[in-house]
C-alpha cells in the first residue's frame, strides 16, 4: 500500500462488483502469473475492509478464506478470480488504482 501511495500516488485497487473483478482479473493475467495484492485487508476477528475506506460491499472470497488468524492481506487469482487471505510481508505484484 506504502509503495503504491508514495510512488504512484495511488492505493491498491478496491472492488466493489463482479464485472469490476473480472475486469482486474484480466488485467493481472496481461502481466503476471503470479496473484497480485489488492486492497482488502482482514483483521484476526475476520473483519474485513478496504485499505482506500470506500465501503465493503462486494467480496469473491476463495473457500476457506478470509484466514482469522493473524490480520491478513488479499491476493486475486489470476487463475479463477477469487480472493484469497495472505501474509502482508510476501512480495507480490500489486493492482494500483488511481
Amino acid at each position: 500500500q506504502r509503495y503504491c501511495q508514495d510512488v504512484y500516488r495511488g492505493q491498491l485497487a478496491s472492488v466493489h462488483s463482479a464485472a469490476r473483478n473480472q475486469e482486474l482479473q484480466k488485467l493481472a493475467q496481461t502481466y503476471t502469473i503470479i496473484s497480485p495484492w489488492i486492497g482488502a485487508v482482514t483483521s484476526r476477528k475476520c473483519e474485513s475492509y478496504w485499505e482506500d475506506s470506500s465501503p465493503w460491499n462486494y467480496a469473491n472470497w476463495a473457500p476457506t478464506h478470509p484466514l482469522c488468524i493473524v490480520p491478513t492481506c488479499t491476493t486475486l487469482s489470476v487463475r479463477d478470480g477469487l480472493w484469497r487471505s495472505r501474509f502482508c510481508f510476501q512480495l507480490r505484484p500489486f493492482i494500483c488504482q488511481y
